[in-house]
């Protein structure tokens, strides 16, 4: 199961009030497939939104859809209602007129509380909305092909404390989140804390991950740097010996030569320190310099 549809799962399992299930509805009926004055239609794969749907309409609206998905059916379960007085029991609870076509715009009016509107933003997820995997990467949509409906809703995030962006595909209109933060906030608020909370753990592995990374990657670098750094200086100390002028250097130099040479792994710092008597590394470091430089 998908991290999309384990949200799903969680969110049917809210029990909201009655002005929350039809606020609810509302958001699914604006988001579903279909919602016109002939026909309503619910195509969803979500099987937990296909249990709960039946339940909130006869709670909300006291009305039967005339086809259900039987137990057989497999991917898409689909709920209609074609009977006109059910539909226009249905319209005239969000405020429509049932004989004239129907303006897909969201009735604010019917929002008014703050849990109503949250339970509209959980209803338009749950049958128009997806989040991604988290370990994949970061993105929450909300898709509707009406415009006016994904301006409302827009909005209505807005007013909510949301920041969400908006985009169109392929003749649908969509509103999106690619903040781990902002996904997180969004679950939690629409009444998926655990999905949320999965969501953090996932993006505080990821980053762990990409730290982790980062600093193997960095001293993998370092030990290369150094160890490209110690075979020049080794190749600088076999030209001087056989040109003969490493013997003529100081005791300083020839010391410093022979234990490079010997300890061709270390770093300066360990090799500064096997010195007699120790010295620094930038003046280890100084002495190899002139090392080099000599032999070039």
């Amino acid at each position: 199961m998908s991290f999309s549809s384990k949200t799903k799962v969680e969110l049917c399992k809210t029990i909201p009030r009655p002005c929350c299930a039809a606020a609810e509805i509302y958001g699914i009926l604006l988001y579903c497939n279909t919602f016109s004055n002939r026909e309503i239609k619910i195509i969803t794969e979500s099987r937990a939104l296909a249990q709960r749907l039946p339940r909130l309409m006869k709670r909300t609206h006291g009305v039967t859809f005339d086809t259900e998905p039987g137990e057989d059916a497999k991917r898409k379960l689909i709920f209609v209602i074609s009977t006109p007085e059910k539909i226009k029991k249905i319209f005239a609870a969000y405020g429509y007129d049932s004989e004239k076509v129907l303006a897909h715009q969201i009735n604010l009016s019917v929002l008014e509380d703050e849990c109503c509107r949250t339970s509209f933003i959980r209803g338009a997820f749950l049958a128009g909305g997806s989040v991604t995997d988290p370990r994949k990467r970061y993105h929450l949509e909300l898709v509707t092909d009406h415009y006016n409906v994904n301006r409302g809703t827009f909005s209505i995030l807005l007013d909510m404390g949301f920041s969400p962006k908006d985009t169109s595909r392929n003749g649908n209109y969509i509103i999106y989140f690619k903040q781990s933060e902002a996904i997180e906030d969004f679950l939690t608020t629409i009444g998926a804390p655990v999905a949320a909370m999965k969501h953090m753990s996932a993006k505080v592995e990821k980053d762990m991950r990409n730290i982790v990374n980062r600093r193997v990657n960095c001293e993998a670098a370092n030990v290369g740097k150094t160890a490209y750094a110690a075979l020049d200086q080794i190749r600088a100390i076999e030209k001087l010996e056989k040109l003969g002028i490493l013997e003529t250097l100081s005791e300083k130099l020839r010391e410093t030569a022979r234990l490079r040479k010997e300890n061709p792994e270390i770093s300066l710092s360990e090799l500064a320190e096997m010195m007699n008597p120790p010295v620094s590394k930038s003046c280890l470091n100084h002495r190899l310099r002139k090392l080099v430089k000599l032999a070039k």
